[in-house]
């Protein structure tokens, strides 16, 4: 305390929160999260201790600015927006003693004397932090040893930088509007030339990570693959692990330091060995010939990140016997005698539990049952059920496995592929899906959404004439019932690091598909609809140029319209579909936008 005092010119400007504290009544409250079952993952509770930021409602729903209101050692007021330099000096003088300035707008991109110059002159706030949270052996690591405090840095960052993201789509969209073509040109022949009456306010565009429209293209190109090359054959589970060797030689820079401590170090490795297994099934075919591949980042508040991945295999790879099913996936725990390796790894990432009867307080409880429906029953052999699931072998042995004093056996194996456990040391869940009625549920569950937390705010009162210590809890009045966004310290730092959350392989192309003058428009409330309608080009899209297409070129009559963009590229440009000069394995996507 003496060394802020002496030396953070932040802390002799403005008032502690220790002055406050004792200058002001203590006033208890209470910030508690509704722990009841719900059977959606979003609301799920947390499963481990971790600094969490709660957004109310969502990113984007206010106009609000985001800013901080401090008090003056002099008792004025002074509002500090997160664009100014002390804004993270003010609220973490730890991490920063000597209250060092943070982001500004002015910070210099890159300095080229050279010939070649650089378009951008100053840096963006997701790369200020992005470059703040990194470990470099010739800077101090007072940051980095913050602890909760740094993951509370981590999750603040990525909320300023989110809320400049949405300032940004608000300030430039210049109040965009979407409406049909004939509905423009009958609002001229009415007379009416001001956009500001027609059409749909476009709020948050689809190019906006996260965004609901985001997340639902996602789900369609998700399922014009299905369209496409059939079912999934694969749906594959990866869970980062933070005991991986790589993680701990980051933590060595460190002493003392646990891996919820670096969030951004787990997230750096598991993109890492995300890409490596992605390249193995795509390329090096582990299953097989690979045809597609979609997957998805999620966080679920398990303090670690994993991926959702679905796989299309070619005709020949695929499992159409329970023997070939048995070929890729297992359920059993191998005896340690015969195949030590994968005894340990089965043991130490792919068992459940424990739970039911023997463990009735497990986290994955229900009204007495597990929601995994754990334990499995014995099977014999591997078969396929009336519905399309698979029901996977679980011989009935004497090998068990004891996990807190409680002997687990075959019905507590979570499903997994020998080869990806023992190269990538991680839970990883490897199921057999071909012919499950669930499909839509697999896309769907891909792209449900971020995680979110019920709140409850209770404030504590106190009883007239009574001390402090005599508080009466049971006189709690609900103050506030919140529905909020979970954020983590894990999802945060992935979205600074600008990773991607969604994969799609092969490209996905979205066509327009519409009857004649129902195309959709993008308008702006101050353009002239007159104006808009002499532009040269205004009639024609990708449907109507692909008409255009099969009148000028025989060649492209033998393909069918979801298929032209395998051997033809859309020039948006020049609205103009060119032959490819090499065939990419593409794949069309028609989204209906007008009225049919």
């Amino acid at each position: 305390m003496d060394m802020l005092n002496e030396h953070n010119c932040v802390a002799k400007a403005f008032r502690m929160a220790r002055d406050w504290c004792s200058a002001n009544e203590d006033h208890p409250c209470e910030l508690r999260l509704l722990a009841q079952r719900s059977t959606l993952r979003q609301y799920s509770t947390p499963n481990v201790s971790e600094i969490a930021a709660l957004v109310t409602n969502d990113f984007g729903v206010s106009s609000e600015p985001r800013d901080i209101v401090v008090s003056t050692t002099n008792g004025f007021l002074q509002r500090i927006s997160e664009l100014h330099p002390l804004y993270m000096a003010l609220q973490y003088p730890l991490l920063f003693p000597y209250g060092e300035s943070g982001y500004h707008e002015a910070i210099p991109y890159f300095s080229n004397t050279g010939r070649r110059k650089t378009k951008r002159t100053c840096l963006t706030m997701r790369e200020f932090y992005c470059y703040r949270i990194h470990y470099r052996p010739n800077e101090g690591t007072t940051l980095l040893r913050g602890g909760r405090l740094c993951q509370q840095y981590l999750v603040d960052s990525y909320t300023a930088v989110e809320e400049q993201r949405l300032r940004y789509v608000r300030t430039h969209q210049t109040e965009l509007r979407v409406e049909l073509y004939d509905s423009v040109c009958d609002a001229v022949t009415r007379g009416d030339t001001n956009a500001k009456a027609l059409g749909q306010r476009i709020v948050l565009p689809a190019s906006f990570t996260g965004s609901p429209r985001y997340m639902v293209q996602n789900y369609q190109d998700a399922m014009a693959l299905c369209r496409k090359f059939g079912n999934p054959d694969l749906f594959i589970t990866f869970t980062a692990n933070p005991k991986w060797p790589e993680v701990g030689h980051m933590l060595s820079f460190i002493p003392g330091q646990k891996s919820h401590d670096r969030a951004e170090d787990v997230g750096r490795v598991f993109k890492m060995k995300l890409d490596d297994m992605m390249y193995d099934i795509m390329k090096n075919n582990v299953f097989g010939q690979a045809l597609a591949g979609v997957y998805t980042i999620e966080f679920q508040k398990r303090g670690l990140p994993h991926a959702h991945i679905l796989i299309w295999l070619d005709e020949k790879a695929k499992c159409k016997t329970p023997a070939d099913i048995d070929d890729i996936i297992s359920a059993e725990i191998p005896l340690e005698s015969i195949d030590p390796r994968g005894y340990k790894a089965v043991t130490d990432y792919m068992l459940h539990g424990p739970c039911g009867p023997d463990a009735k307080d497990a986290s994955c409880m229900n009204m007495g049952k597990c929601m995994k429906h754990f334990p499995k029953p014995f099977y014999q052999e591997t078969t396929i059920d009336e519905d399309g699931y698979a029901v996977y072998r679980r011989r009935k042995t004497n090998n068990t496995v004891l996990k807190y004093k409680i002997p687990l056996d075959n019905r507590f194996v979570v499903l997994y592929n020998r080869y990806l456990l023992l190269k990538y040391d991680a839970h990883i869940n490897v199921e057999w899906c071909n012919r499950s009625k669930a499909i839509k549920y697999l896309f769907k569950y891909l792209n449900k959404g971020p995680d979110r937390a019920t709140i409850v705010f209770h404030d504590n009162l106190k009883e007239d004439g009574k001390t402090q210590s005599t508080i009466i809890t049971k006189v709690d009045k609900v103050k506030n019932y919140l529905d909020c966004r979970y954020l983590s310290p894990c999802e945060a730092v992935w979205h600074l690091f600008a990773l991607d959350i969604h994969y799609c392989k092969p490209s996905v192309v979205k066509l327009t598909y519409h009857l004649p003058e129902k195309h959709t428009l993008t308008l702006r409330d101050s353009e002239s609809l007159p104006a808009l309608l002499r532009r040269p080009g205004i009639k024609d899209t990708m449907f109507t140029k692909w008409f255009e297409l099969n009148r000028r070129e025989k060649h492209a009559r033998q393909y069918k319209y979801s298929e032209i963009p395998a051997e033809y590229v859309w020039v948006s440009k020049d609205n103009y579909w060119e032959k490819r000069r090499r065939r990419k394995n593409t794949v069309g996507r028609i989204v209906y936008c007008g009225t049919i």
